[in-house]
């Protein structure tokens, strides 16, 4: 069967549980096709660079489907009816992707590096001012 990266992206102001209900019908619609999602990854809710049916943000998502065209085909027509759907792109792929994408792996490295600048790169013990106006009083 062929293989599809499909995105999408839901309005703002749902919440992450009525997100997930969507992803449940998506995925009911393309295992009645004989088709199955190997993949689900919520990015979360991001910036959007413009306004899009007057949101600035939106919840995004990644479906990795293993499917027939006509069951995604059958998924983008509903999507394509939902309020809560802005926008979608699905894209057919050789292979798709194991382990984390690329967007689940920027929040890895923005998380650490927030770790890093909450508690410094190295362990040295940080120097008050007290200690260094001390210092300067010796000489």
């Amino acid at each position: 069967m062929p293989l599809y990266e499909h995105t999408f992206m839901a309005r703002q102001d749902i919440t992450s549980q009525q997100v997930e209900a969507l992803i449940e019908v998506y995925r009911a619609v393309i295992e009645a096709a004989e088709g199955k999602i190997a993949k689900v990854e919520y990015w979360g809710i991001k910036q959007i660079a413009y306004r899009v049916k007057k949101n600035r943000k939106a919840h995004y998502t990644l479906l990795n489907i293993d499917a027939p065209h006509s069951a995604v085909a059958e998924m983008e027509r509903q999507m394509s009816i939902s309020e809560d759907v802005l926008r979608f792109m699905t894209i057919k792929v050789d292979e798709l992707e194991e382990g984390p994408s690329a967007m689940m792996q920027k929040r890895d490295r923005e998380d650490r590096r927030d770790r890093e600048d909450r508690y410094g790169a190295d362990e040295r013990p940080r120097r008050s001012r007290r200690d260094e106006s001390e210092e300067g009083e010796d000489l």
